[in-house]
């Protein structure tokens, strides 16, 4: 499919709702762009070209570029207008202001202070429009000592505790190939949005017919530390502190990844009936029915046992024999995939997962798909990505700088 026209868009569910975007690079982008996948009238604020430089998102350069633009814009800006203005001075700060006081949403993520010290904090913006909501993502949040740090994702994955277990036993510790800590805090803005959407909704009375907004106030550490699982419990209760353990779950067994004949799968035998359905198809009828291997705390104590028995049977065999053979018994596994093993899989294909995208001069790119899948109001791409400042006069009209 690609970008749908405004005749044949059916209800969105966030229609209606106005949104000034005006982060840059991915955490602040990414949560717009998901609220825009889901009919959010998106205005995105970019700067102008300095002197030498290209001017708009630094994102716009970011990675492999065609004639000049950036492919991941196309991911990251689709369903969003461009609007040239220069926040350094009087004329950018007015035109914006005055797109904020008839929006539902203002998105930043500057350092802390710097919105401030524009004359755009939150106080300044809710006294002519008491019901915005300011979706604010920083590295550290807009509180405590470390507030005016500079934080990027890679700090935020290491901070949050990720960055300690992503690794080999003994090796330095390595970091997921994308910006995980910028994504799981571009996520936690959109909650964040929606529930206060969903309380100014309720907040509306004959003082406030719009209700009241709110600050939504994201740390990319903090992003990244709500999802550690049993990390600081196991500490607090045990001082326990959990290391690095590559490929495996430490204390779920089994689940790892298994080396095959031709390339590698990962499997997980974590259930207890699960298991049981693993070890006959791997030919160990015996530690099918070895009581102590019955429930997760025996096979964990004896988990490389259990590593070992599964390796040698996927060792002898291709990947795709693994894969038929543990699914055929409902086991979980999975090749490890690449772009083109993504590019290619007709599940993603039916899920409509991979999505054609014409950009502005005329290229098809292939884009993820929108999620989550609504059934009666579906999130859709209904407009490629901007060029720079395509809709400034449009947007503007007169009160362009």
């Amino acid at each position: 499919m690609n970008a749908q026209t405004s005749s044949s868009i059916p209800p969105q569910a966030l229609a209606g709702i106005k949104v000034i975007e005006l982060g840059q690079l991915i955490a602040g982008p990414f949560a717009g762009k998901t609220l825009a996948d889901f009919g959010a009238d998106v205005i995105k604020i970019e700067p102008p070209a300095s002197e030498g430089g290209s001017g708009g998102d630094p994102l716009r350069q970011w990675r492999m570029l065609h004639q000049g633009t950036s492919v991941w814009w196309q991911v990251q800006s689709r369903n969003k207008q461009s609007v040239v203005l220069d926040l350094r001075t009087d004329e950018g700060r007015e035109a914006v202001r005055h797109l904020i006081d008839e929006a539902d949403v203002v998105i930043e993520n500057f350092k802390p202070g710097t919105m401030e010290k524009w004359g755009l904090g939150f106080d300044e913006l809710s006294r002519s429009n008491p019901g915005l909501i300011m979706l604010r993502i920083s590295g550290y949040g807009q509180t405590g000592p470390y507030r005016e740090r500079p934080g990027f994702a890679v700090v935020a994955e290491a901070m949050g505790g990720m960055r300690y277990l992503n690794a080999e036993p003994g090796r330095v510790p390595v970091r997921a190939g994308v910006s995980l800590g910028d994504t799981l805090a571009a996520l936690h803005g959109v909650i964040g949005v929606l529930l206060a959407l969903q309380a100014r909704h309720a907040s509306v009375s004959g003082a406030a017919p719009k209700g009241r907004g709110q600050v939504v106030d994201v740390a990319l550490y903090e992003a990244v530390f709500n999802c550690m699982e049993s990390l600081l419990p196991e500490y607090s209760a045990f001082g326990a502190v959990r290391q690095p353990a590559g490929s495996a779950l430490p204390g779920i067994a089994p689940s790892n990844a298994y080396p095959c004949a031709d390339g590698m799968v990962v499997i997980g035998g974590n259930g207890d009936s699960i298991f049981k359905r693993l070890m006959i198809a791997t030919g160990r009828t015996d530690l099918s029915v070895d009581a102590e291997l019955a429930t997760n705390p025996g096979r964990v104590k004896r988990v490389a046992e259990i590593d070992e028995a599964i390796g040698a049977w996927t060792a002898q065999r291709p990947v795709s024999e693994v894969v038929d053979v543990l699914n055929a018994v409902s086991v979980p596994v999975g090749r490890i995939y690449s772009a083109r093993d993504i590019a290619e899989d007709p599940h993603y294909q039916a899920r409509e997962m991979i999505v054609p995208v014409t950009t502005h001069d005329g290229l098809t790119v292939q884009v993820p798909g929108v999620i989550p899948k609504l059934s009666a109001t579906p999130g859709l791409i209904t407009r490629r990505a901007p060029t720079l400042g395509e809709d400034t006069e449009r947007v503007l009209g007169p009160r362009r700088p």
